[in-house]
């Protein structure tokens, strides 16, 4: 099957730029917001946008199955085409006019992630990266960073929904990343936190109990813009997975090192 990566890529530009007129409409005029979870939220933007999204993707490519974080899984045909959406990755945020939070629209074949698309749709910056040809913030390339030192090293992390089922492990590495590091931050969206290491705002981030339709469009940015994306023990990330550690490469066994507890 010929697949042509670059009309795929700006297709799920479209869908993000369509989704992103949805949530600009409902920011900070929320009626609705409900809960999947004591803290995992869901409110008529995630669905709205989730909803167009999908119309838009499916103009274009009907045969294609689509994976989308509200709706699950749609199988309209076995072509082996494979979409993963978030359509509100930072709900929480969205939610307390917070501007952090993304659309992250990503694109498989056959199992293998080759393109995605990560859109804030408050700053305007549109991430992208279609597999061996680089990533990009608006157009323009991007790589990580250079730094080699953890202690000169920025990094980010989340937290997740269920933190207080097993609290312990998630605070012994946070503390041996405050250590470590320069500093930490924390701004709730793993798509944008990849991102940020694709474009050299971070040096290194660290998650753990996320879904594919977190990580799966930062991840191909991240990778094709020079991160290493692994678990916490360094085998290469997949999406089944439960931990997601992505750096610059040069720190990256360090962090492994804060990751073995």
């Amino acid at each position: 099957m010929q697949l042509d990566l670059t009309y795929v890529n700006n297709v799920a530009i479209g869908a993000a730029y369509a989704g992103a007129t949805i949530l600009n409409h409902f920011l900070g005029k929320l009626t609705s917001v409900q809960k999947k979870g004591p803290s995992d939220l869901v409110t008529e933007a995630d669905i709205e946008s989730e909803k167009k999204i999908i119309e838009t993707l499916r103009y274009r490519f009907p045969d294609h199955q689509i994976l989308a974080e509200e709706s699950g899984l749609s199988r309209a045909g076995e072509s082996g085409c494979l979409w993963i959406i978030d359509p509100l990755d930072g709900t929480t945020n969205f939610a307390h006019q917070l501007p952090f939070f993304s659309i992250s629209i990503a694109f498989a074949f056959n199992g293998e992630l080759l393109a995605g698309v990560v859109l804030n749709p408050v700053s305007g910056e549109l991430f992208s990266a279609v597999k061996d040809k680089g990533a990009t913030l608006n157009g323009h390339k991007i790589q990580v960073t250079n730094q080699e030192k953890i202690s000169e090293s920025l990094l980010v992390t989340g937290f997740p929904y269920n933190n207080r089922e097993d609290l312990k492990p998630l605070m012994i590495r946070f503390e041996n990343c405050l250590k470590a590091a320069r500093g930490i931050r924390r701004l709730g969206s793993a798509a944008l936190d990849l991102c940020f290491v694709a474009c050299g705002r971070f040096d290194g981030f660290w998650e753990e109990n996320l879904k594919p339709w977190d990580t799966a469009a930062g991840m191909v940015i991240a990778r094709e813009a020079g991160a290493k994306v692994t678990d916490f023990s360094g085998a290469d990330y997949a999406l089944d997975m439960k931990e997601i550690l992505a750096t610059n490469g040069l720190i990256h066994r360090d962090m492994e090192i804060l990751m073995g507890i």
